[in-house]
């Protein structure tokens, strides 16, 4: 399938994104062989590389059979009254979250939560917790074999992501982004705009479904400086 590139709104005239699908990513593999193989003929030097955060992680290794999780008597009460759409409505997911931090401290965003709603905030229980929870992925809608794996993040994306950029000589992102038009790099390689990177995939060229399209090429096409790229 021919690669097809994808003009966001807002974005800079010049600036395209090109959703590019893979092979399904296994544990162990060589991500700069795998992007290597697929940006084949695609991207050019010095072109912005989105790399999906779970694409990564996955190849690490970092995830978890959900079968493998007992979910507590407190995972289970505080996953029922967890939004649709929240990772945290799958008791497994929310079991690592107390394993990591402990319950107390998952109580405590809790009661922060409901605090937090009363007053008209949203989004409390995931502040409360920062990382520990924003570092894990639900099983629903992930491709199989992994549709019932809960995935972790990766380890160490800043630094894959420049040992990557090196490599190939491209810019390199790891990035979590879903189709609530939200983006976060999580890993970047030396002189990237982080910002301005998650500004050019808030409408997730990657996709959140079937498309197995983990890698996304933001490539300048303009007149001037690639705006995701700070000068030297």
């Amino acid at each position: 399938m021919i690669p097809v590139a994808v003009v966001e709104p807002g974005l800079p005239a010049g600036l395209v994104a090109i959703p590019v699908r893979t092979r399904l990513i296994a544990p162990g593999d060589d991500l700069e062989q795998l992007v290597r193989e697929a940006l084949a003929g695609i991207a050019r030097p010095h072109d912005v590389i989105a790399i999906a955060e779970t694409a990564v992680a996955i190849a690490q290794s970092r995830f978890i059979p959900a079968e493998f999780i007992r979910p507590s008597r407190l995972a289970r009460t505080l996953s029922r009254r967890a939004g649709a759409l929240a990772t945290v409505n799958q008791p497994e997911s929310l079991q690592l979250v107390i394993d990591d931090v402990g319950p107390r401290r998952v109580l405590a965003a809790a009661v922060g939560h409901v605090l937090g709603r009363l007053r008209g905030k949203r989004g409390v229980f995931y502040a409360m917790l920062g990382p520990a929870i924003a570092a894990i992925d639900g099983y629903t809608g992930t491709l199989p074999p992994y549709e019932r794996a809960i995935v972790l993040g990766p380890s160490e994306p800043d630094r894959v992501a420049t040992e990557l950029a090196a490599a190939l000589d491209l810019h390199v992102a790891i990035v979590d982004a879903n189709d609530l038009h939200r983006a976060k790099a999580l890993g970047a390689s030396p002189l990237l705009d982080r910002e301005a990177v998650e500004r050019a995939l808030l409408g997730n060229p990657h996709g959140n479904g079937d498309e197995q399209t983990p890698l996304v090429v933001l490539a300048w096409r303009g007149e001037g400086p690639n705006p995701l790229v700070r000068a030297r």
